[in-house]
């Protein structure tokens, strides 16, 4: 069956850089297209980047752009989510997410913390 499997989170100081990744299986990982979701404390969900099946496109939500780098290893089933210049409002559950506006299978998420 579909897994998708977030690892990399923690807490980290405000300037801090963390790296997501999320190990894919059970179906055509190198055909989809994938994305980064998240949700902050007592917020709603917010899409972060995404990224094509070739890996040669993404799209990023305006607060993270030139911060964030979502890219994927098809040969390993990887997803990643780089992170650079982390701000505590970047505070966080991040998930990773199958498809591209319509989501149709969900990690368990990754909790990033910025905090001094």
């Amino acid at each position: 069956q579909v897994q998708l499997v977030e690892s990399g989170g923690g807490l980290v100081q405000p300037g801090g850089s963390l790296r997501l990744s999320c190990a894919a299986s059970g179906f055509p990982f190198s055909l989809t297209y994938m994305t980064w979701v998240r949700q902050a404390p007592g917020k709603g969900l917010e899409w972060v980047p995404d990224i094509d099946e070739t890996g040669r496109s993404s799209q990023y939500t305006d607060s993270v752009k030139g911060r964030f780098t979502i890219s994927r290893d098809s040969a390993k089933n990887i997803l990643y989510l780089h992170m650079d210049s982390l701000k505590p409002e970047d505070t966080a559950l991040y998930y990773c997410v199958r498809g591209q506006d319509v989501y149709d299978y969900w990690g368990r998420g990754a909790q990033v913390t910025v905090s001094s």
